[in-house]
């Protein structure tokens, strides 16, 4: 059995598999999250989800409440074990009460257990309220550690007998690995969307944003841009190699329930799951890896954005942060009839009448009795409406004439035109170039041609815009002199000539028979580096 040679070109990933229906009454499994006793339903699945298997009668819970420092009546923690019991995060335990008097028997009869669902739930819900605010570290290093176990999946299967649990442990890496890798990007991410929605970030938290989006953004996208073609094009061989192994994994000892109900079984153990894997890391424009480039392009974006509104104070975007919280603190030293004074005065909210006559009144027949509803509204200048600045402007500047600036680049185009000629010219009236002294300028028209010579393998090189010809052979070194150093092209033997249509027959040099002969090959190839 052999993975073959060709890419993932020959496999291309389907669409994912949408997800199942969304079963409606599952939705009261989140209702102890949201109700007013929470605190009380919390700590009373906390008891349940603390071991496997927990068993536990009203009074049980009580009790051990108790010991943890909440107080709850029997009848009260009864009524909650019901109501959980209703809402599917408890069921019902079966287990025989051990009891030495009716009393204990009549205490005990009712005792619960934590259903599956209920269980997850209450895991989830744990992990969130005691997860951090601050930003999640992305796991980027299980990106090569998914390369590594595909070769190790890949290799497995091109033996003749396949070892399972091996294959299983690696095809369960890999589907783990991608889900932690995925979540803490989505960690990540949404950590970032929520610094990036903050309209007052300012300052050192500035910085040290910066210092994120610069830094770490950075990393994790070059990890991505490595690992990401490599896991793509292994999948692909997997795809190939699918019904192999998903026959190796079916035969396997797995969990089979006697009544038919289907089993949740682990990911990698069907052909979606590798076709939604192959879609992630290459979907044509929606894969994973394109989404984390565009995600870090638009927070740099916000971060450019935000760059801006630093510098230019008195644009619309200045934070007014400081101001508020100053307007805050006085409100919140002040009595009731200064908060209505400050609030006045701070947002404008004084009687709807005019107080002055202006020196352009729209409608003369405005008197300060007259409401601003009924008036006609006065023009505000824009500086004074959008910036809050009453300093007067000036007009526009005049758009500037460019034809100084035009006449200035065509006489520099036209002295570096003439510069090169004159280089050239002396290149050509040069003609075997070892031993020759040349100016620094026909030096460097002289290593221009060389370089587009050797790049394109040929054993002659014409630049028409000045009529030249440079010829190189395999031979003794050809070393120039200028006045400010001395260069040395290793086994190359350069003749310069003017084409027939710049240079005159008497400067013209030919290249001989052997530089005639000669047909270039890898010889010149070897030169750059000698060079």
């Amino acid at each position: 059995m052999s993975a073959g040679s060709s890419s993932l070109a020959a496999v291309e990933p389907s669409e994912p598999v949408p997800p199942p229906p969304v079963d409606g009454s599952r939705h009261a499994l989140f209702r102890y999250l949201t109700v007013d006793e929470t605190a009380d339903y919390l700590a009373i699945m906390d008891l349940f989800s603390a071991t496997l298997l927990t068993d536990l009668s009203a009074a049980e819970v009580t009790t051990q409440l108790a010991e943890r420092g909440l107080a709850i009546a029997h009848d009260v923690a009864e009524a909650r074990c019901r109501q959980l019991v209703t809402w599917g995060n408890l069921m019902p335990s079966l287990r025989d009460a051990k009891v030495s008097t009716v009393a204990e028997y009549i205490r005990s009869r009712s005792r619960y257990q934590v259903s599956k669902l209920g269980g997850r739930l209450h895991r989830e819900a744990v992990a969130i309220l005691h997860a951090s605010d601050g930003a999640r570290e992305v796991a980027r290093e299980l990106l090569g550690q998914i390369v590594q176990s595909l070769d190790r999946i890949l290799a497995v299967l091109e033996r003749d007998e396949i070892d399972a649990d091996s294959l299983a442990g690696e095809v369960t890496t890999v589907f783990g690995n991608q889900r932690l890798f995925t979540d803490s990007i989505r960690d990540f991410y949404a950590y970032l969307a929520g610094i990036l929605s903050r309209y007052d970030l300012g300052g050192e938290e500035y910085a040290h944003f910066k210092e994120l989006l610069l830094v770490y953004i950075d990393l994790i996208t070059a990890d991505v841009n490595r690992h990401a073609p490599a896991v793509a094009h292994r999948v692909g061989l997997v795809l190939k190699l699918i019904d192999p192994l998903l026959e190796t994994l079916a035969g396997l000892p797995g969990l089979t329930l006697p009544d038919g109900t289907p089993v949740e079984r682990a990911r990698g153990r069907a052909r979606s799951d590798w076709e939604e894997l192959a879609y992630w890391y290459d979907a044509h424009g929606a894969s994973g890896p394109e989404q984390l480039r565009a995600a870090a392009g638009q927070a740099l974006g916000q971060l450019i954005t935000n760059a801006k509104r630093l510098l230019d104070s008195s644009g619309t975007g200045f934070s007014r942060r400081a101001d508020f919280l100053r307007l805050a603190r006085w409100f919140s030293a002040a009595d009731d009839a200064s908060a209505h004074r400050l609030y006045a005065a701070a947002f404008g909210a004084y009687p709807s009448r005019h107080l002055l006559f202006g020196p352009e009144e729209p409608d003369p027949r405005a008197g300060p009795m007259t409401s601003w509803w009924d008036s006609d509204p006065v023009q505000v200048p824009v500086s004074l409406r959008e910036r809050g600045d009453r300093a007067m402007r000036g007009r526009s500047s005049r758009v500037p004439d460019p034809a100084a600036d035009r006449l200035r680049l065509t006489a520099e185009a036209r002295r570096e035109a003439e510069q090169r000629q004159a280089a050239a010219a002396e290149l050509a009236l040069t003609g075997s170039l070892h031993g020759a002294t040349i100016s620094p300028a026909a030096r460097t028209l002289l290593l221009d041609l060389v370089a587009e010579l050797l790049a394109r393998h040929r054993g002659e090189t014409v630049d028409h815009d000045v009529g030249l010809l440079l010829r190189a052979v395999p031979g003794p070194d050809t070393v120039i002199t200028s006045p400010d150093g001395t260069t040395t092209f290793d086994g190359l033997s350069l003749t310069v000539s003017g084409t027939a249509e710049w240079a005159p027959a008497d400067i013209r040099v030919s290249g001989g028979p052997e530089a005639a002969a000669w047909v270039p090959g890898e010889e010149i190839a070897g030169q750059e580096a000698a060079i």
